[in-house]
């Protein structure tokens, strides 16, 4: 049986890629102009075509092209456009210039004649005078001859059955004529709380627990990976993290992996004095010069955030301090709070991988959106045959200079190349300004 197609638009490593394929949709194009970002998908999704591009620069008709699609309906197209929703007196604020990707993503949709959408964005989009620009969109998508379901909805990771608590705002619509797909309801309610009677979501334990403590490896001062055994029990989350069983592939394609491999892991050589400060504070409680979380066993992460851009200083993110050791947690603890299984890979810096993770969807609310446009369309998911093999590691590997030639692009911003710590020229400061509103939260 042949499984809907989907196309990702700001696609960055692919949280949103993975979690439609995992509902049962084929995600046969992704767009993201970030070399890195764009590298990384084509490791993790090897049977779609990535376009290493702006989405400014394209049509549908070159999608189409490029993706070898022919006359086939896509099913949906899918992404978080960059906006910065400003209402501005006399002039709508979807034609303010610095919101032109939100108009780039209507029109593709139109232009690929999607029977679906799904935007997704920052939740402060629905409150004060960004509501106007809410409500601008979705006039627009009326325009485009999409019908939108208007009682929008802020989800939170944590009712999706993700340890960490993250709120994004969601639009789907559907060509008029057709249902509209209704939003998810919570499946989890966040640990220690109750919410309409759902169960308790996993916790920071259960994500982490089982994970090999990264400081026993002195490789990984050096590495992203290393091989072990010293694998824990894991919870019925880490099971699934894990793929243990078909369970953890929902209904996505297996890769072919390897499951004693630790990935994503490369130390942070932290001082003894911030040392000494970790293991001062509590679980649950913020350390009081850092600033940073130490994650509560027993509860959820704090939001996951992806940092600055290289346009604005490279910085990363403050990551929270591990529940156990006295250090921040690593690139791979990062992605199981956001539930990443473990099989997806990331940049092996620690500033990229956690930017990658951070600017992402976490799967598990993007399947179950991406389930009810699959209930909408009347379809039922499938569970494919094909095993997968995962791209050439390499791409794991690759700096923001090798990711562009790669591509055969120009760098889109300028950089400082995080290996080797040296300055890149200077790119398009209009490029540098829309891949930073990327980061933004």
């Amino acid at each position: 049986m042949t499984r809907p197609i989907g196309i990702d638009l700001f696609a960055g490593a692919g949280g949103l890629s993975l979690g439609f394929e995992q509902a049962g949709f084929d995600v046969v194009a992704a767009v993201e102009i970030d070399p890195v970002h764009s590298a990384i998908h084509e490791y993790n999704f090897p049977n779609c075509k990535v376009i290493a591009r702006s989405v400014t620069e394209l049509t549908g008709k070159r999608i189409r092209d490029e993706a070898g699609l022919g006359d086939r309906q896509v099913d949906v197209v899918f992404g978080g456009a960059p906006c910065q929703g400003f209402s501005l007196i006399g002039q709508r604020a979807l034609d303010d210039p610095r919101n032109s990707l939100v108009k780039d993503f209507v029109r593709i949709v139109r232009e690929l004649d999607a029977s679906y959408f799904v935007f997704e964005n920052v939740k402060g989009l629905t409150v004060g005078k960004h509501r106007k620009f809410l409500d601008e969109l979705i006039a627009e998508f009326g325009k485009k001859g999409y019908s939108v379901r208007k009682e929008w909805r802020v989800l939170n990771a944590f009712n999706y059955g993700v340890p960490q608590d993250r709120q994004r705002l969601f639009l789907v619509g559907a060509k008029k004529g057709l249902v509209v797909p209704e939003y998810p309801e919570a499946i989890t309610s966040r640990p220690g709380r109750t919410n309409g009677g759902h169960p308790s979501g996993p916790t920071c334990l259960d994500a982490l627990g089982d994970l090999p403590d990264a400081e026993q490896f002195k490789q990984l001062l050096d590495t992203d990976e290393v091989q072990t055994k010293k694998w824990g029990k894991p919870s019925a989350y880490a099971r699934l993290m894990r793929c243990a069983d078909g369970e953890g592939w929902h209904f996505g394609y297996q890769r072919d992996w390897n499951p004693a491999l630790l990935t994503a892991s490369l130390r942070t050589d932290h001082t003894a004095i911030s040392r000494r400060r970790f293991s001062e504070t509590a679980p649950g409680e913020v350390e009081p010069v850092s600033r940073f979380l130490k994650l509560p066993l027993d509860g959820v992460s704090n939001t996951l955030r992806a940092g600055t851009d290289s346009a604005r200083g490279a910085f990363t993110s403050p990551r929270p301090i591990h529940y156990k050791y006295d250090r921040c947690i690593t690139v791979r603890e990062m992605a199981r709070l956001h539930g990443f299984p473990d099989w997806f890979r990331f940049n092996e810096t620690k500033w990229h991988g956690a930017r990658q993770i951070g600017n992402a969807v976490p799967p598990p609310l993007a399947r179950a959106v991406a389930g009810q446009v699959l209930s909408a369309m009347g379809s039922k998911p499938t569970k494919p045959r094909k095993k997968l093999k995962l791209g050439d590691p390499a791409l794991l590997r690759m700096g923001m200079t090798e990711a562009a030639e790669y591509w055969g692009i120009e760098s889109p911003i300028g950089r400082r190349d995080r290996k080797s710590g040296v300055k890149k020229r200077k790119q398009h400061e209009v490029e540098a300004h829309r891949l930073s509103l990327v980061t933004g939260t």
